[in-house]
């Protein structure tokens, strides 16, 4: 993975490129390309470059206005997608087979420690710190996804699912993210609690 030190502005492909099949498979084909042409994603951007974080943002918070009777299942259906591409892709096997071996308080900290490493690549110009846990607690400060947007209630469904996918496949299979605080709803950053003691 290259070192996100010199890249400003940007976020990784897969806040984007994993949407498209989830919104295919949700609201069709036509629905997506209707919403992602206007936008410039029409055809898809290449999955090895980074993309403007502000285009990005564009493109969920259209996805949320257009589509509000669904937009959560297509962003929850991408965050696991981007889940499943990062471990098909990022994580090293043998890295996942020691993780998936360890005892869940052991394997929880070393994961929280790899996605603060890489977490520029679907944070963008966000911050991102955690505490160890359980719960495992994600904080996202100034999240460039939903900068600028209200809501009454959390709206990062694809940040929630990506953290559960990997919680669950590396540390514990009933590992569950909730959003507890968001920006958009008005708090001061978007917090994400990751438990598995249910």
């Amino acid at each position: 993975m290259p070192d996100g030190s010199h890249i400003s502005a940007r976020i990784g492909p897969n806040s984007v490129l994993q949407l498209a099949p989830a919104m295919d498979h949700i609201a069709g084909t036509g629905a997506r390309r209707a919403l992602f042409a206007p936008l410039g994603f029409d055809p898809l951007p290449d999955a090895t470059s980074m993309i403007d974080e502000a285009h990005v943002a564009a493109l969920h918070g259209a996805l949320r206005r257009q589509h509000p009777e669904n937009a959560r299942e297509i962003f929850v259906a991408a965050g696991q997608g981007t889940g499943d591409y990062i471990l098909a892709h990022r994580i090293p096997h043998a890295a996942q087979t020691l993780l998936r071996a360890l005892p869940a308080r052991v394997a929880a900290p070393i994961l929280t420690r790899a996605i603060l490493a890489h977490g520029w690549t679907f944070c963008g110009t966000g911050t991102l710190s955690a505490k160890s846990g359980p719960p495992v607690v994600f904080t996202l400060s100034d999240n460039p996804i939903i900068r600028g947007e209200s809501a009454p209630a959390p709206l990062c469904h694809w940040h929630a699912a990506v953290f559960e996918r990997l919680f669950a496949r590396l540390v514990h299979p009933r590992a569950h993210a909730m959003e507890t605080a968001c920006c958009a709803a008005g708090a001061a950053a978007c917090r994400f609690e990751i438990d598995w003691r249910h």
